[in-house]
């Protein structure tokens, strides 16, 4: 299949080269990029364990100043990608979760007291669910500290438009709820609403796909669990299904 990669840089590129792994083609047009500027001081004072749902959380703190004293805490990481990132950075303790955040708030509170202290979650300038809220009524204390940011595309580039609109990507990739309602917007600010309506849609998650809203009835395919692996056999699925 040919497809559209929407996840941010250096991700993009990996992704890129798996799909061409498996007999894909690719194009690259990320419609977030990550920022690590004006990240958020950390107060580590009173916290018990840290909580990530992210791999960007991670990357920020690989350069930030509270780093040896973070991992000695407890982390608990959203998903394997998290925790993957998070032990390379040198945390001890990681504690995977199975992808969401009501799955990770499910399995904080079973693993830790709330009197035993803070958590504080390491996250993004947006955040997708209400994890806070979830620990929260399970009478943990929980401070965010923003040590990322995530700047959208104001446009798609002028090589994804021509693409596009002659036929020449078959589906698109989108892995999180974010990127799914810019990928929308833009489409629909650049005239494509009907293009999107003849692609297949890729989306990591149910939450995901309900962003597409806009776009009207577009074809999506959804992930089992909410991975990037789960993501690329669903490709490999629909590929083998239109081949054959």
């Amino acid at each position: 299949m040919r497809l559209l990669v929407t996840r941010p840089e250096p991700d993009a590129l990996k992704l890129r080269a798996a799909l061409e792994q498996r007999g894909h083609q690719a194009t690259v047009e990320p419609l977030l990029a990550v920022s690590f500027d004006d990240a958020e001081a950390i107060d580590l004072d009173g916290v018990q364990a840290l909580i990530a749902t992210s791999r960007y959380a991670m990357r920020a703190l690989k350069s930030h100043p509270a780093l040896a004293e973070a991992r000695k805490l407890p982390l608990f990481a959203v998903g394997g990608a998290t925790a993957t990132e998070a032990r390379a950075l040198g945390f001890e303790t990681v504690v995977t979760g199975a992808g969401t955040a009501d799955e990770l708030v499910v399995h904080i509170a079973s693993a830790v007291d709330p009197a035993a202290g803070l958590l504080l979650h390491l996250a993004g300038d947006a955040v997708a669910g209400d994890l806070q809220g979830g620990l929260e009524s399970q009478g943990f204390r929980v401070l965010p500290a923003i040590v990322y940011r995530m700047l959208a595309a104001a446009s798609l580039s002028e090589d994804t438009v021509e693409q596009l609109a002659m036929g020449e990507i078959d589906g698109v990739i989108l892995l999180s709820p974010r990127t799914a309602q810019i990928y929308a917007t833009l489409m629909r600010k650049q005239g494509l609403a009907t293009v999107a309506r003849g692609l297949a849609h890729f989306c990591l998650s149910q939450a995901v796909a309900r962003r597409l809203e806009p776009l009207g009835a577009v074809p999506t395919h959804i992930a089992e669990a909410p991975r990037l692996q789960e993501v690329l056999a669903l490709i490999d699925a629909v590929a083998a299904q239109l081949e054959g």
